[in-house]
């Protein structure tokens, strides 16, 4: 029985080799038991990503509070609530897309969707936790030797204001947005373009231009936003724009290439699946679970800014370094 809930669970993944040891073993199991669920009750995909950012943003309600060392047993159960309800939002977004390949309704605003989740999810949890820091700071005060007096509140949540900012649209929004673009080139080596969802800024635009303004606002909007989050991908992996021109010019398709090019492609690309997970939102969570715990929250956003942004830069360039060398190896051939 288990072994067939197994097969059936890998029946409705992208790859096991895009996934992480926790989603392969716990989270993807349960996300497949309530993709049954929602199918039963012929609930669409994007209505279980909706559902996922409202139950995240809730999550940020908790987190505002201070753990165990601040507001005692009460503090510390509020947090593992925030905890779960943030765990139970990422089962949902994972939900969404078994549901969908299992049903048959994909979309294009369901990949648009799933993209910004995060966000949603994040954006009140960073503001709620600056409410938090101001309110509970003492421990970060103590060890910096600094007086907790209402001027050095506010200058010091003004500082941790601006670091919150970046570690979350730099540091998390580029890295997760990132870690997406290596999935998806990475079913792409492995399923070819009909297994994957590598989107062009260039497709993207050219469905925003043929798409009539009047009565299609929302959606221009939609796709507007998705627009620029294709655009920020490429710019970031210019050797691998530039290994893919070459794979048009020699093959007249990327997915045209030899099958030994695209297995030497794919053995690297498989090498940096594991790291790139660390930039997805177990790992992540994990860390930002265990800092709001011990009651410095705080500590995440440097954690977020130096370790992960360190990570985020390492597979960048080693990707990026064995798409050039692919690319100047086609060029190179007869």
């Amino acid at each position: 029985m288990i072994k067939d809930l197994k097969k059936k669970v890998q029946a409705t993944l992208k790859s096991s080799e895009t996934e992480d040891w926790l989603d392969y073993r716990v989270v993807r199991p349960l996300s497949y038991l309530w993709a049954l669920f929602f199918a039963k009750f012929d609930i669409h995909p994007n209505t279980v990503t909706i559902i996922s950012m409202f139950i995240g943003a809730a999550a940020s309600v908790f987190f505002m509070h201070g753990s165990f060392y601040y507001e005692g047993w009460h503090g510390l159960l509020l947090n593992i609530i925030g905890i779960l309800l943030l765990c139970q939002a990422d089962i949902f977004d994972c939900t969404d897309g078994q549901l969908a390949r299992m049903t048959g309704k994909k979309s294009r605003l369901g990949r648009i969707l799933d993209g910004v989740a995060g966000f949603v999810w994040f954006i009140p949890i960073y503001v709620l936790l600056m409410v938090r820091f101001y309110n509970h700071h003492s421990l970060e005060f103590g060890w910096l030797g600094i007086p907790d007096t209402e001027e050095n509140t506010l200058i010091a949540t003004a500082i941790a204001v601006v670091l919150t900012l970046y570690s979350g649209f730099v540091g998390m929004g580029g890295q997760q947005r990132l870690a997406d673009y290596y999935i998806q080139i990475h079913l792409f080596l492995l399923k070819g373009e009909n297994g994957c969802e590598l989107d062009s800024s260039v497709q993207q635009q050219k469905v925003y231009d043929e798409t009539p303004s009047k009565g299609n606002l929302l959606w221009k909007s939609f796709l507007k936003t998705y627009i620029n989050y294709t655009r920020k991908q490429e710019k970031v992996t210019p050797e691998f724009q530039n290994l893919l021109n070459t794979l048009r010019e020699k093959y007249g398709n990327a997915g045209n290439m030899p099958e030994e090019i695209r297995a030497e492609l794919h053995r690297e690309s498989k090498a940096i699946m594991p790291l790139n997970a660390m930039l997805t939102f177990n790992f992540r969570s994990g860390m930002f679970f265990l800092f709001c715990l011990f009651d410095v929250p705080i500590a995440n956003t440097i954690f977020e800014i130096v370790f992960m942004g360190l990570l985020a830069y390492y597979i960048n360039r080693r990707h990026e370094a064995f798409c050039r060398r692919v690319a100047d190896k086609v060029k190179a051939s007869v």
